[in-house]
């Protein structure tokens, strides 16, 4: 029986767990991250928030990324084993995440700012706990079907929630309507995107079948890899690179541009293209690492990726112009996801009995290079002489870390070879 085209009785099928799991990634990450980009030009319009307090305000969020990532790792009693979870209760968290992340979007059209930093800490916590067990449990569930190709599919999920939120972001911007009026708008489309989930989470699925600790993440047999503590730290410090190294350009985009090109009609829409980049790069993912588990090492790739993001982050500071952020734009989005989806691939390959726990470790230590660089941004702001040479200096700094990151990929697989695929 094809999986594809006849799912089991009583159970989603393949397509339609993908859709619903992009969907939801839509809606935590799309909305619940990153509606603040868009909506952060609108807000410094208001007179609500200053570029100091807005970096605080993104900190928060990614430190509650944070805490929702170890809540991941060291909660036992979640993350005992992913593929023997039941199903009800790891899409309860989801569905709890979702419902949150609609709140709390909502909550953000309050004008109380002493509430605000609060709310973009839940806010962070439930984005991370939905990307987390939607990851894994999309994964597990598509593999129980042969269907693994399509995870890629579920990773369009944040980039078409980007694109979206950029353009409903430009017209709001076109109609001068208030920051406040943008959040309900964003709270309502989380809702309607949770509402068309939600029955496919509350399905009662197929227990998962025995997991095979031969499989690496694409589908091809290896060796069992014996793997050092010093392996993952590597690994884990590696791919938290890539947080410091995007979330200034992702944070900071829509403000970045302004303050080049003041006045340019193309102002709003970098931010949507960035989205469609990492709609396209989500879908390249699977079959590229289709191949590359096959006959290479996902390490390089990763590399590679690196290096495209950090020339998408520098290229503002070279080319300030509409093609130089257009071009930036869609090379920082393209690897965007490709880099996270990749990178579970490679500890799929590394622990496959023990993928959602340092699945969460990844995402702590990503976290922790996404909190730190909004502060950094806002430091050199106010020692820097104009606006546009700290963001400058800001840029530079990030394009290094992500330099940094591809050096220590290259590291990895010299050190630790990948095992050859068994004949």
């Amino acid at each position: 029986m094809n999986p594809l085209s006849k799912p089991q009785r009583g159970s989603a099928s393949p397509w339609a767990v993908a859709i619903t799991c992009a969907l939801a990634l839509a809606t935590a990450m799309g909305i619940g991250r990153f509606a603040f980009t868009p909506l952060l030009p609108l807000m410094l319009a208001d007179g609500v928030v200053d570029l100091p307090g807005a970096s605080y305000l993104a900190s928060a969020n990614y430190l509650g990324y944070l805490v929702g990532a170890l809540l991941c790792t060291f909660q036992p009693v979640i993350w005992s084993r992913f593929d023997g979870l039941p199903p009800v209760l790891s899409t309860t968290w989801l569905r709890a995440g979702l419902v949150a992340t609609c709140v709390l979007t909502l909550g953000m059209a309050l004008h109380v700012p002493v509430l605000w930093p609060w709310l973009r800490f839940a806010a962070g916590v439930a984005s991370a706990v939905v990307f987390v067990f939607t990851s894994g449990w999309c994964l597990a569930r598509l593999a129980e079907r042969n269907a693994s190709q399509l995870g890629g599919l579920m990773f369009t999920g944040p980039g078409a929630g980007i694109a979206i939120s950029g353009v409903l972001a430009s017209g709001m911007v076109a109609l001068h309507w208030t920051a406040a009026v943008g959040w309900l708008i964003f709270g309502g489309l989380a809702c309607v995107l949770t509402a068309i989930t939600w029955r496919t989470f509350g399905m009662q699925l197929a227990a998962a079948a025995p997991a095979k600790p031969q499989q690496a993440g694409g589908g091809a047999f290896v060796p069992a890899v014996v793997v050092s503590r010093w392996h993952i730290c590597w690994l884990a410090i590696a791919y938290g690179l890539d947080g410091l190294g995007y979330i200034i350009t992702a944070t900071f985009l829509p403000v970045i541009a302004r303050q080049v090109m003041p006045g340019s009609v193309w102002l709003d829409l970098f931010w949507p293209l960035f989205g469609l980049a990492v709609v396209a790069g989500a879908l390249l993912s699977t079959r590229i690492s289709l191949h590359v588990s096959a006959n290479g090492d996902l390490r390089y790739t990763l590399a590679a990726s690196y290096l495209m993001q950090a020339v998408g982050v520098i290229i503002a500071v070279w080319l300030p112009t509409p093609l130089g952020f257009a071009l930036g734009s869609l090379l920082l989005g393209l690897p965007f996801t490709a880099i996270t989806f990749f990178a579970m691939q490679e500890v799929r390959r590394l622990k496959p009995d023990h993928v959602a726990s340092y699945t969460g470790l990844l995402t702590a230590v990503f976290g922790l290079g996404q909190i730190a660089g909004p502060p950094l941004a806002a430091w050199l702001l106010s020692r820097s002489a104009t606006v546009g040479q700290g963001f400058n200096l800001a840029l530079e700094i990030a394009a290094s870390s992500l330099v940094l990151g591809a050096l220590m990929f290259v590291g990895l697989a010299r050190v630790y070879p990948k095992a050859v695929a068994a004949q």
